[in-house]
C-alpha cells in the first residue's frame, strides 16, 4: 500500500508541477467567466445603439403603426423608394423598410433596406406589427370585431409541482433542468475522456521510453498501474476544485467592480421571446420578483445530490474507463496502434452522449434506466437523470454496479497490464489481449 501511495504522489507532484497544467488551471476559469461576463458587457454596449428606421409605406395601412422601442426610432418618409434609399441609407446611416403596394391582396411582403446586419429585436418586431394588422383587417374584411378576438385569447401559466415519495411538493423548472442535465452529462464526458488519455499517454510514454523496465523492477505492474490511475485522478479533481473557486472569484470580483447586472443576457433573451410569442411592443421588463423566482429555481434543484453524484461518477466513471485505457497503453507501442482498441472502449460513453436527447424527454423511461445502471454508459445518463429527480434506490443501485465494474475493468486490465508492459515488438490484437487476459 505504502508503494502504491508513493507512486501517487510521484504522478500527482509530477502533473500540477507542468506548465500545461498551471496555464489550464487559469486559462479555464478566464474562459468560462468570459462565455458569463461577456453578455453582460455586449447588452450594455447595445443598449446606446440607436435604431432609426424609415418606412415608406405605399399601402397606408400601417401609418403610425410602428411605435418607437428601446433602441428602434421608426419615421415616415414619403418620396420614391431610390430617393429614400439614397438619403435613408447612405446619408442618414439608418434603415429603410419598404411596403409596397399590392392591388389585389393585402401586403404580406416587405423589403428592410440596411447597409449593416439589422438585429433580430428589429425584425422580430417589424414582423409581429405587420402580422397583427394584417391579420385585423382580414377579421374585419370576415365582418368579425379584432377586439373580440382579442379578448378571447388567454395566457396559461403551467407550473410543474414534483410529488416526492413523503408527499412532499416542490416547484420544478423543466427548461432549467434540461440545461443542467446536458451540462453535468457533457462535462463528466469531457472529464473521463481527458483524464483517461493522460493515463494512456503516460502509460505508453514510460514504455517507449523504456523507463517502465527500471520501475517494474521494484514495484508490481498492478501497483504501477493503479498508482497512476489514482494520481491522475486527484490532478483532475484539483484542477476541477481550482476551476470552480477561481470562476466563482472572477465573477465576483466583476460583479462588484462594475456593478453589472449577470442577469442581462437572460433579460435579453427573455424580451426576444415575448415579441416572437406574442407580438409584444418589446419594452416588457424582467419580473419585479426575479430574485425570488431564481431563489425558487435553485431550491428547486437538490443540489447536494448534484455535487456529491457528480464528485462520484466523475471518479467512478474515470477509474473504469482509465483501467481500460491504461491497459491499452501497456499493451500497445506506437500511437497509431491504440485507435484499433480505443473506439471499441469509447463506443458506450460516446452512445450515452448521443441519447441524451433521448434520456432529457424521458428520464424515466426504460431505456434512461438501463442506460443508468450500466456501468459503461451510466457516469453520463445518470448525472443527466439526476436534475429531473431520481429516487435515490436508483442512485444506489446504479453506484454500487458502477463500483463492481471498476473492480471488474481493474481486474481485467491488471491481466492484460502486467503482460502487454514489457512487450515490445510484437503485433497486438484481441486474439493476442484475450490470451494474455486468460494466462
Amino acid at each position: 500500500m505504502n508503494t502504491i501511495r508513493l507512486i501517487i504522489q510521484r504522478e500527482y507532484l509530477t502533473r500540477v508541477k507542468k506548465k500545461s497544467f498551471i496555464i489550464m488551471s487559469v486559462l479555464g476559469p478566464v474562459l468560462i467567466a468570459a462565455m458569463i461576463i461577456l453578455p453582460a458587457i455586449l447588452s450594455q454596449w447595445s443598449e446606446g445603439t440607436m435604431n432609426r428606421v424609415a418606412v415608406l409605406d405605399e399601402t397606408g395601412l400601417f401609418l403610425g403603426k410602428f411605435k418607437n422601442q428601446k433602441n428602434i426610432e421608426f419615421y415616415p418618409v414619403h418620396q420614391d423608394l431610390d430617393s429614400e434609399k439614397e438619403v435613408a441609407l447612405y446619408k442618414k446611416g439608418d434603415l429603410l423598410l419598404y411596403i409596397p403596394l399590392t392591388q389585389l391582396s393585402l401586403p404580406t411582403k416587405a423589403q428592410l433596406f440596411s447597409t449593416k446586419q439589422p438585429g433580430l429585436n428589429v425584425m422580430v418586431y417589424i414582423k409581429s406589427v405587420m402580422k397583427n394588422v394584417i391579420e385585423n383587417e382580414k377579421l374585419k374584411a370576415e365582418g368579425i370585431d379584432p377586439e373580440v378576438i382579442k379578448s378571447s385569447k388567454a395566457e396559461i401559466d403551467l407550473v410543474t409541482i414534483r410529488v416526492d415519495e413523503s408527499g412532499g411538493e416542490k416547484k420544478s423548472y423543466t427548461e432549467v433542468e434540461v440545461g443542467l442535465s446536458i451540462f453535468a452529462g457533457i462535462m463528466i464526458y469531457f472529464f473521463i475522456f481527458m483524464f483517461g488519455a493522460q493515463v494512456l499517454k503516460g502509460v505508453m510514454e514510460e514504455k517507449q521510453n523504456r523507463i517502465v523496465e527500471v520501475i517494474i523492477s521494484s514495484v508490481k505492474p498492478f501497483q504501477l498501474m493503479m498508482g497512476k490511475i489514482v494520481g491522475i485522478a486527484l490532478v483532475g479533481l484539483t484542477q476541477f476544485m481550482l476551476w470552480i473557486v477561481l470562476t466563482g472569484f472572477l465573477l465576483v470580483v466583476f460583479q462588484t467592480g462594475t456593478g453589472s447586472d449577470m442577469s442581462q443576457g437572460l433579460s435579453i433573451l427573455t424580451e426576444q421571446n415575448q415579441m416572437m410569442n406574442t407580438g409584444s411592443s418589446g419594452t416588457a421588463s424582467m419580473d419585479n420578483n426575479k430574485l425570488a423566482m431564481v431563489a425558487e429555481i435553485i431550491d428547486s434543484i437538490d443540489l447536494k445530490t448534484m455535487a456529491f453524484s457528480f464528485i462520484f461518477y466523475f471518479l467512478g466513471g474515470y477509474l473504469l474507463y482509465a483501467s481500460l485505457f491504461a491497459a491499452i497503453g501497456g499493451a500497445v507501442d506506437q500511437d497509431a496502434d491504440t485507435q484499433q482498441f480505443m473506439l471499441p472502449v469509447s463506443i458506450p460513453l460516446i452512445f450515452s452522449v448521443m441519447m441524451s436527447g433521448v434520456i432529457v424527454n424521458q428520464p424515466d423511461s426504460n431505456l434512461s434506466f438501463w442506460l443508468s445502471m450500466i456501468p459503461f454508459t451510466s457516469p453520463v445518463t445518470m448525472m443527466m437523470r439526476i436534475p429531473f429527480g431520481v429516487p435515490y434506490w436508483e442512485i444506489a443501485l446504479s453506484a454500487t454496479i458502477l463500483i463492481l465494474g471498476f473492480i471488474g475493468t481493474t481486474w481485467m486490465a491488471g491481466r492484460i497490464y502486467r503482460t502487454g508492459i514489457l512487450m515490445y515488438g510484437q503485433k497486438v490484437n484481441y486474439a493476442v489481449m484475450w490470451k494474455w487476459l486468460r494466462g
